[in-house]
């Protein structure tokens, strides 16, 4: 009985996958002569064991196998996360400011119209729809606020118009008529009719609402003049459209781009029928009335520093004049 005999008669050495692996790991082995310590690393001869459920194979990993790519997923994955928590970042500082800005803590300051900091003319106004006007209120006042930067547009390209009518006639009158009205109406406009459409719907006022109605009225009312194009007044209608047009190419090209100002013209005066009547529906709905109107322009009218400080003279001067003539 050898010293590897099992004393209930049965070799462990003779189970046939035990066999096979022992054949198998003694042929693939490398000798001391077969190594070699400057070889790179991902050439070095590896061993894979393969697991089967009645044998264990013992596998030389190839040498031409190509390395695997490394995965960007995890870096890609880090960037995004990073992103989003910049901007989270962002979002929690504007919160953040507008919530000390309504507390009063810090100062508000203009930032319209948008200008560099270092301009000579500094913002006259604070303009910001999402923290001052009410979500239910927004869009609509986005849209009368693109609806003036339209209009301004429209007279910047009455002023080309002008500039084609005089190189094609020779006339400057409607040249400089048009650059004049484009240097008036761009700002009027913005302070006479939607600042206090912005203000009517921030405070929900009916007296910026009387205003605003007043004075879109007639706006209204300016740009379907503006459309009809009378000669002489300053603004590329249809009418002076149509007179450009003759036998001749260049008036047919100078009369197709002078309608083109005359549509922009006709869509702006669309657009404020349609504005106007929105607002009025909305304004008419919240059941506010001239009577309204009136209690806040006194309420207003007394709040007013210079106002309180005119009647307090006012009233100094009279109690003063009262007591002297008392005295004689």
């Amino acid at each position: 009985m050898s010293g590897f005999d099992d004393p209930f008669g049965e070799n462990p050495f003779a189970d046939p996958a035990i066999q096979q692996a022992t054949r198998v790991t003694t042929n693939k082995q490398y000798s001391l002569e077969d190594y070699n310590p400057f070889e790179q690393e991902n050439v070095k001869p590896q061993l894979q064991i393969n697991s089967g459920n009645n044998a264990a194979v013992v596998q030389p990993l190839s040498q031409n196998a190509p390395p695997a790519a490394p995965s960007t997923s995890i870096q890609i994955t880090t960037e995004e996360l990073q992103r989003r928590q910049e901007e989270l970042d962002r979002k929690a500082a504007e919160l953040d400011r507008r919530e000390q800005q309504l507390q009063g803590n810090v100062p508000q300051l203009n930032n319209w119209p948008p200008l560099p900091d270092n301009f000579c003319v500094k913002p006259c106004f604070y303009q910001d729809f999402n923290l001052e006007i009410p979500p239910e209120f927004q869009k609509l006042v986005k849209h009368l606020y693109y609806t003036w930067m339209f209009y301004t547009m429209t007279m910047v390209i009455n002023i080309i118009g002008g500039l084609i009518i005089l190189f094609h006639t020779g006339k400057i009158t409607t040249f400089g008529l048009a650059l004049f009205y484009a240097m008036l109406s761009t700002p009027a406009s913005y302070i006479c009719w939607f600042r206090p459409a912005y203000k009517a719907f921030r405070n929900d006022s009916s007296f910026n609402f009387m205003v605003f109605f007043f004075v879109y009225f007639f706006q209204t009312v300016l740009t379907v003049f503006q459309a009809i194009g009378v000669p002489d007044t300053g603004y590329c209608g249809f009418i002076i459209a149509i007179y450009q047009f003759n036998s001749s190419a260049v008036g047919i090209i100078v009369g197709l781009l002078l309608l083109c100002i005359a549509f922009c013209f006709a869509t702006t005066a669309a657009a404020n029928i349609m504005m106007i009547t929105k607002i009025h529906s909305i304004y008419r709905s919240t059941g506010a009335s001239m009577a309204k109107a009136q209690q806040e322009f006194a309420t207003e009218f007394m709040r007013n520093q210079h106002i309180q400080q005119a009647a307090s003279s006012a009233v100094n001067t009279a109690i003063n004049s009262q007591i002297n003539n008392s005295r004689y």
